[in-house]
């Protein structure tokens, strides 16, 4: 007896069944000094294509004071000099193009940098017309509302309490402005037409470049309610209220009904340019329903499944996750997206360690608590075998696939995250995530940069890490990854029907089943083993089984592992 979860689909655009590759530019690899760049990302694209991936997503490069990494975004239109220039990202599309990797662009939209010449003539003067363009509110002697900063703190600053108005044409200026992030990420008002025109003209522009399509940045956080009523709760990135039982009132500020009459408009953008082209919502909602809407058949293509990543490792866990996950997106006819780690959160190898696991906590530190590394390393494998198996698209961040711990001694003199700042250092940050790629064990600065240099320091076990050690041992993390997407994409397993058997088990049990190829079993385990069928024949395993499979035991899987297997 089995449960069918999903039901085979046709070969269709390539983003419902894309492997796709986050590259964190400052991180990924450099090309000259210590921040990573776009000559650097075309150096890499031979690894990225053996790799076995479909699809690279940038995260921004656009011109930044970088107070949030480049998610302050001065200009959309022109690349940040540190990271290069306009003409190299016409050579990296190209060049990717070449290596048949498709781009997709991080588009910052629910707020701009307080660099931006918009928010600066806004600072003008309290009538400048700019001010129409933001959220602004006329003096008040407390803030407007209750709303707090997903960094931490009040989402309102005075204009006068800025650190640069003593001196300044605006030091008495005492209205308010609105930032969900930090005070230099002003939000944008899109009940404004020309905030709505503008966006429109910044796709255009990078589709005409050759782009393949946008992840869209807080793309549940753009409108608000016009009233601005108090609420004062507070909304965690990736994972949203954390009320899924509804018990909450809706918040005013966050995953608003507005917001997708903004995304039709987007998508009849996108339908200028053929079918192809992806838009991807990074949406934290509460529930999966909610998600789904931001991806009917006329807003986007794509949201990512942050309820698979917050998933705690525990078999009821990923059984109600992946159940629920299929059935909210095939009820509206799109993929589902399928993300263990991103930019934003712990390493899956160190969240998996953790006695609590999940989302994790927002950065960990030395007298925090310290993961299990070899529990997290074979829970994360396991994750990421399960995950390449299921229908969908799969996402993942670069550094996974050399199974790239978090870097958890960074000193606070290092740190460079605004919630480090804003919560006055009671959260780590997410800096832990983002440090740079060792890519040779015997260079310099792990030949991430010529010099040797880097924004972040390395991780202490980058020399065993290192991109060209995993190239050369065929049993090492990334030659797993080469395997598993290999795999993927020769058995299709992307557009394959779906079913769990019924079976109640400590252990999760599916079959892939396609038109015109054997049954593909997948089983991942917990905290106790799975019995292995005799006839089993390994396809892919998290890691190496050994005597689990000899002839004359009993073959099982073993805790925290996955296995793809046929029986014919």
């Amino acid at each position: 007896m089995t449960l069918l979860l999903h039901t085979e689909t046709p070969a269709s655009e390539w983003w419902r069944e894309g492997v796709i590759y986050q590259i964190y530019p400052r991180s990924f690899a450099s090309s000259s000094g210590p921040i990573g760049g776009l000559p650097g990302i075309i150096s890499k694209l031979g690894y990225l294509r053996d790799l076995g991936v479909d699809a690279l997503w940038l995260s921004p490069f656009y011109l930044s004071p970088q107070k949030d990494a480049g998610y302050d975004v001065a200009n959309y239109r022109q690349v940040d000099p540190m990271f290069g220039t306009n003409d190299d990202a016409t050579r990296l599309i190209a060049a990717a193009h070449g290596c048949g990797l498709r781009i997709i662009v991080d588009l910052v939209p629910n707020h701009t940098s307080d660099q931006h010449e918009w928010f600066q003539a806004a600072l003008t003067n309290p009538h400048a017309p700019e001010r129409e363009l933001y959220w602004f509110v006329d003096e008040t002697d407390e803030p407007p509302t209750d709303w707090l900063s997903v960094f931490g703190g009040a989402a309102w600053t005075r204009v006068c309490e800025r650190p640069d108005a003593p001196g300044s044409a605006w030091e008495d200026d005492r209205s308010w402005y609105l930032h969900l992030f930090d005070s230099s990420q002003p939000d944008l008002n899109w009940r404004n037409p020309k905030v709505r025109a503008e966006f429109r003209d910044i796709l255009r522009y990078w589709l005409d470049l050759g782009v393949d399509g946008f992840r869209v940045d807080v793309a549940h956080g753009l409108v608000k309610d016009p009233q601005l009523p108090n609420w004062q709760y507070h909304y965690d990135m990736v994972a949203g209220s954390g009320d899924a039982a509804g018990s909450i009132p809706p918040p005013p500020q966050w995953n608003r009904p507005e917001v997708h009459e903004i995304y039709r408009e987007w998508r009849a953008v996108l339908n200028e340019y053929g079918t192809d082209k992806a838009l991807v919502a990074e949406a934290w909602v509460d529930d999966l329903s909610d998600l789904a809407n931001y991806v009917r058949p006329d807003e986007m293509y794509q949201a990512f499944n942050f309820d698979f990543l917050s998933a705690p490792y525990t078999v009821d866990s990923y059984r109600h996750t992946i159940r629920e996950s299929l059935a909210a997106m095939d009820a509206v006819g799109a993929p589902t997206t399928w993300v263990l780690s991103n930019h934003d959160v712990v390493r899956a190898v160190s969240r998996f360690g953790l006695s609590k696991t999940g989302k994790g906590p927002n950065g960990i530190r030395p007298g925090d608590e310290q993961p299990d590394a070899v529990l997290g390393f074979n829970r994360a494998l396991a994750a990421h075998v399960l995950q390449a198996a299921l229908p969908g698209s799969c996402y993942i961040y670069q550094g996974e696939e050399l199974g790239l711990p978090e870097h958890m001694a960074l000193p606070d003199s290092v740190r460079q995250d605004p919630a480090f700042f804003r919560t006055k250092g009671a959260e780590a940050g997410r800096d832990g995530c983002r440090v740079p790629i060792p890519w040779q064990a015997d260079a310099p600065g792990y030949g991430f940069s010529p010099s040797g240099v880097s924004w972040l320091p390395h991780l202490d076990s980058a020399h065993e890490l290192a991109a060209d050690v995993q190239d050369r041992d065929p049993e090492s993390t990334l030659s797993l990854f080469r395997r598993l997407f290999a795999q993927r994409k020769r058995l299709q397993m992307a557009r394959a029907s779906l079913y769990e058997t019924d079976e109640v088990a400590p252990y999760l049990h599916y079959v892939s089943r396609l038109s015109g190829r054997a049954d593909v079993h997948v089983i991942i385990t917990f905290d106790t083993p799975a019995p292995l069928p005799d006839q089993a024949r390994i396809i892919i395993q998290s890691r190496n089984l050994g005597e689990n499979l000899a002839q004359d035991a009993a073959r099982s899987v073993p805790p925290n592992a996955a296995v793809w297997f046929t029986t014919d």
